[in-house]
């Protein structure tokens, strides 16, 4: 369909999406969730054109995805997953999509489910395991997306994905750390650059104990996000602060105000899509993604989870 950033679309019905899909209720390897039958009929725009994805399972770096896109407030609400409360933005395979005019009237919504007996099935493996766009992704896209593919950063101007200055800001980033790495294996240390450290410069100090902070944060409260010196006081020699990482991704948005959306208690695990309790709950705050600026532009766009210790309350004017 060669679909572009922007371009207007309208989900099918379900009973053209289930002539898409085989038994597991899948197409390529996709799972078509629960959560999406309530965008059936609508029309909505498309954010980013899904042609790769961060691997975030076994970290093999960028894999190729093929026909897919992310559909303008279309995140998953996890409930047919537990309450899983990652927020994923959903992929949509073209197949399950279709160009309209905008002018033309819409399609009146269906009136019996014909989905929800095969995706409920699919979606729940046992009583604490989980199947999902996020568990079958390395599945949906097998090949990985070598850094020297130099077409994967065309598609993302083409698309409207990033700019062309973005794009090679991203491409300089990749270098930069691809040297990084290689220094640490062949130079003495005396002359690695910032530590050998990649883009970003995200060094745990706190050892192996790592201190916590209690808020009691609730929704719609202000806060701001700590420099990145306070954060980095927190976090132990693999980025972590109780379990939890920081990114150099996160770090972008140190110094930023932003507003709570929700405390965070419930996610899957992507590896085993068993379902995690967290101990103390994280945050999410209002429009804050990962941009994948240091990331070869993955246009996967994670919510970040926040630790409280990373947060501080901003009391407002009444």
């Amino acid at each position: 369909m060669n679909l572009r950033v922007g371009d207007l679309v309208e989900v099918r019905g379900e009973a053209e999406i289930l002539a898409t899909l085989d038994e597991r209720g899948e197409l390529e390897s996709l799972p078509f969730m629960p959560e999406m039958r309530r965008f059936c009929g609508r029309r909505m725009t498309v954010h980013k054109v899904a042609h790769k994805l961060c691997d975030t399972i076994s970290r093999s770096g960028m894999r190729r995805m093929e026909r897919a896109v992310h559909l303008t407030g279309a995140r998953c609400d996890g409930q047919a997953h537990g309450g899983c409360q990652t927020a994923c933005s959903l992929y949509w395979k073209e197949a399950w999509l279709k160009r309209v005019d905008p002018d033309a009237p819409e399609t009146p919504a269906e009136p019996e489910p014909k989905l929800l007996p095969l995706l409920q099935i699919n979606a729940r493996k046992d009583e604490d395991h989980y199947s999902c766009q996020a568990t079958e992704l390395l599945r949906a896209a097998p090949a990985c997306l070598p850094f020297r593919d130099l077409g994967q950063y065309v598609t993302d101007v083409r698309s409207g994905n990033a700019g062309v200055l973005a794009v090679l800001r991203t491409f300089l980033v990749g270098l930069f750390n691809r040297f990084q790495g290689l220094s640490k294996k062949v130079l003495p240390r005396r002359l690695w650059i910032r530590r050998g450290l990649r883009w970003g410069f995200i060094e745990g100090r706190a050892g192996k104990v790592t201190p916590t902070q209690k808020l009691d944060l609730a929704p719609g409260e202000l806060v701001r996000i700590k420099s990145k010196e306070e954060i980095l006081d927190t976090l132990n020699d693999d980025l972590l602060n109780r379990g939890l990482g920081f990114e150099e991704e996160m770090a972008r948005y140190c110094g930023r105000t932003a507003r709570v959306r929700a405390r965070v208690e419930r996610c899957l695990d992507e590896k085993t899509g068993r379902m995690l309790s967290m101990k103390s709950p994280c945050i999410i705050l209002d429009d804050l993604v990962c941009e994948g600026v240091y990331n070869a532009s993955c246009p996967r766009e994670f919510v970040p989870f926040w630790r409280e210790i990373w947060l501080e309350r901003i009391e407002e004017a009444r």
